[in-house]
């Protein structure tokens, strides 16, 4: 069963690297089948949270917002590709995430985290979950984790590490795992929705 899964990277920072991780992340989904689109707050210019897209009246809300609400309210499921800022999530990270909430009803989340130092970012991870337990998108157990970010992909998120892209993989069945499962218990109870 094909997937739609919205990759949801976080930072606008002028040097980033983690870009190169969510480039891997999305590719791989794809490989394996799966539509998956990379949301960007650099790219897409989702504005400052003023008010939620639920607030603008039909055809008001900013072109980004509709673009984003339209591949979060398809998605069968969240991945979010984040650094450790001070030990905890990017802003731009949150501010995406939090224009939105019916979108998230019953979809599963999941965690993906970076750093230049060998952590892999693993701070960031415990308040994503948290947050997306709020949104109302379950997290997975897995999360996945990358150390020395910019050592591990090239600017195109191709990697050489055959481990990397083994933890993935075991990742990534977690993902479609859920993501099947709660797709098929939302069709058994769409007014639940």
């Amino acid at each position: 069963m094909q997937l739609r899964i919205a990759v949801v990277y976080g930072s606008v920072r002028p040097q980033r690297v983690g870009i190169r991780m969510a480039r891997f992340v999305t590719q791989a989904f794809r490989d394996r089948g799966h539509e998956a689109t990379l949301i960007d707050p650099m790219e897409h210019r989702v504005p400052l949270l003023e008010r939620r897209y639920r607030d603008y009246d039909a055809g008001e809300a900013p072109g980004a917002l509709d673009f984003v609400h339209r591949v979060f309210d398809q998605a069968d499921a969240f991945v979010a590709v984040s650094a450790e800022y001070n030990g905890s999530v990017p802003p731009a990270l949150v501010n995406v995430l939090d224009h939105f909430l019916p979108e998230y009803a019953r979809k599963p989340s999941a965690v993906c985290t970076y750093s230049p130092g060998p952590l892999g970012g693993a701070l960031a991870a415990v308040p994503l979950r948290h947050l997306f337990t709020v949104l109302g998108a379950p997290p997975i157990g897995a999360p996945f984790r990358v150390g020395r970010v910019h050592e591990t992909f090239d600017d195109n998120g191709h990697t050489d590490d055959a481990d990397v892209e083994r933890r993935f993989s075991g990742f990534a069945d977690q993902v479609e795992w859920y993501a099947r499962a709660l797709k098929a218990a939302r069709a058994a109870e769409p007014a639940a929705a």
